[in-house]
């Protein structure tokens, strides 16, 4: 049994990873803190566990042995540090940090403790990321040279989403650090290591001005090119996907996923791979049993990568050249 401390109500998923918790078998729910200290007793009056206002005293109770990251972004480095330091097992919600400065403490302090990591990119899970995975890893598609993602929502436009994640102090930014991570941790998973980034973010109608509308559009070092695209004022959003290479592609446009290779020249629908097992059940099967967790500390500091020089590439109006290792 892996008996979990939930850090934080902020981020919008942490009540699904609450429930998804209490769906498995294995794992439960001991404790809860959180930095606004009303809203994490209330959460855990709700989840019947204790409340613990001080994280040192959370994180050194006998009954936690891993931890469910939904802090803001920016209180990322301190909770996870401290998690690690700890020696609990960590689960996170993207991004890992705004900054690669950020990362590669985190990153220091999980090696150094020896703890499993998972952070969760439930695109990655889906089976149209298995079958881009498989049909580039087996030439089915030529060259690849384009991929088109687009995520978008009308959060910001309808209001659905709280007043709070738009403070660019606790979020880090606006629709691409949030949203956009999905497009961003796909194009990275499918296309390598990112070479040039250059992006147009604005505001409509997000409070704060952060960004609600966004594009960037990456090089990466094998020539292809990602546009990458995300939002918050879009309800009319068709949930684009276009992976192009020179000899096939494979599309999407809502659900409705088209296929085509060098040995079939017609648009057909394919058979999809199964989806991985969720984030969390990998995390949880990593830390009891030892089996790898895919989506690791290597491909959670190459989202903030793209992300941090995205961002940079926006402010300064400036095709942004990534440096290297």
């Amino acid at each position: 049994m892996v008996n979990i401390l939930m850090l934080s109500k902020w981020h919008v998923h942490a009540k699904d990873y609450a429930k998804t918790i209490g769906e498995q078998p294995d794992a439960r729910i001991t404790c809860v803190w959180d930095e606004d200290a009303a809203r994490g007793a209330a959460w855990a009056k709700e989840l019947g566990v204790p409340f613990e206002p001080d994280l040192e005293k959370a994180l050194a109770r006998e009954d936690v042995d891993a931890v469910v990251v939904d802090t803001p972004t920016t209180m990322h480095r301190k909770v996870m540090v401290k998690a690690a330091q700890a020696g609990k097992h960590i689960f996170t919600e993207k991004a890992l940090a705004t900054t690669l400065e950020d990362c590669y403490a985190i990153e220091r302090a999980v090696q150094e403790a020896g703890v499993k990591f998972c952070i969760s990119f439930p695109q990655l899970t889906s089976p149209l990321a298995q079958l881009c995975k498989s049909a580039i890893e087996n030439g089915l598609l030529g060259q690849v040279h384009l991929l088109r993602y687009r995520m978008a929502h009308d959060g910001a436009l309808a209001g659905w989403l709280p007043d709070y994640w738009y403070l660019p102090q606790d979020a880090g930014g606006g629709a691409m650090m949030d949203l956009g991570c999905h497009p961003m941790y796909m194009a990275s998973y499918l296309l390598g290591k990112p070479a040039r980034v250059a992006s147009v973010f604005n505001n409509s109608v997000a409070p704060h001005g952060v960004d609600d509308n966004a594009v960037s559009v990456v090089e990466f070092e094998n020539k292809a090119i990602a546009v990458l695209e995300t939002g918050f004022i879009s309800p009319f959003d068709a949930g684009c996907f276009e992976l192009l290479g020179t000899q096939g592609a494979i599309t999407r446009i809502g659900q409705d996923i088209k296929m085509r290779t060098a040995d079939r020249k017609e648009w057909f629908t394919p058979d999809l791979p199964a989806p991985m097992p969720s984030a969390m059940r990998l995390f949880l099967d990593g830390v009891q049993r030892g089996t790898p967790i895919p989506f690791g500390m290597e491909r959670a500091i190459a989202l903030t990568e793209l992300l941090e020089n995205a961002y940079k590439s926006d402010r300064l109006q400036a095709i942004v050249r990534v440096a290297g290792d």
